[in-house]
């Protein structure tokens, strides 16, 4: 198979705790992979290596062929990876079409007075955006008066201005309410994304959104990779059963 992302041989180490150890993951277009995993299981780590906020200690990450092991994460954007947070990071006094507006100036390299971001090209990207991810009405309010599910889903469309070849979502549905939890997935896992093949890997906890939205689920225990496979046959193996989901008791 053919992968738009390798990490090979990943090793990274915080004095004498082992965040990584041998991680070798391949992601293919238009997947949607899960990371799940306790506090500290390496999860985090993992993701930041992607993005080049942390560097590992061995291995090499590769993009299309590309070593982006060296790179930082300005560079790294700019070649097709975005990230959204667990803790959407948004401009609360302004609005939220003007939050599109700054994410795709950034992500253009524009943002600057000679080249501002309210350009007629740009305010059309970002209605589009919003249109499809049922922003438009929210477009002229400012962010800090939006519920938190509203929150969420504006941070991942900014990440989105940017076309990328790879979503890295950290916890989605964290402090979204279970009323909210399933229709802002519906959304951020629809017909956008299936259209533009882009690929998706996300962390969570919650397994009842795991099960339903990834196609893949790659679990972390202790640095280590201990299951990679379809949602059905992960989440039944002994190891997450014991050191994830907690179905299992420890003997």
């Amino acid at each position: 198979m053919s992968f738009m992302l390798e990490a090979r041989g990943l090793e990274k180490r915080f004095g004498a705790v082992v965040a990584a150890s041998a991680i070798d993951i391949g992601l293919a277009a238009g997947e949607r992979v899960s990371l799940i995993g306790s506090n500290g299981a390496g999860k985090t780590t993992f993701v930041n290596m992607i993005t080049g906020y942390l560097k590992p200690d061995a291995g090499r990450i590769t993009l299309d062929g590309r070593d982006i092991t060296p790179l930082d994460p300005r560079a790294i954007t700019r070649l097709g990876v975005a990230r959204s947070f667990q803790i959407p990071q948004l401009y609360g006094d302004l609005s939220v079409l003007d939050n599109m507006l700054v994410a795709n100036a950034c992500h253009a390299g524009r943002l600057s007075f000679w080249q501002p971001a309210r350009r007629p090209e740009a305010i059309a990207r970002a209605e589009a955006l919003l249109e499809r991810f049922g922003l438009a009405d929210h477009r002229q309010r400012r962010v800090a008066e939006l519920p938190g599910g509203v929150r969420k889903l504006l941070d991942i469309a900014m990440a989105l201005t940017g076309q990328p070849k790879l979503l890295l979502l950290d916890e989605p549905t964290s402090g979204v309410s279970a009323e909210e939890k399933f229709p802002m997935m519906d959304t951020i896992m629809g017909a956008l994304l299936q259209e533009t093949r882009t690929t998706v890997l996300f962390v969570e906890h919650d397994m009842d959104i795991v099960a339903r939205y990834a196609t893949r689920v790659v679990a972390f225990y202790a640095g280590r990779i201990i299951a990679d496979d379809t949602p059905t046959v992960a989440l039944a193996t002994d190891d997450v059963r014991r050191y994830v989901t907690g179905d299992l008791i420890a003997e």
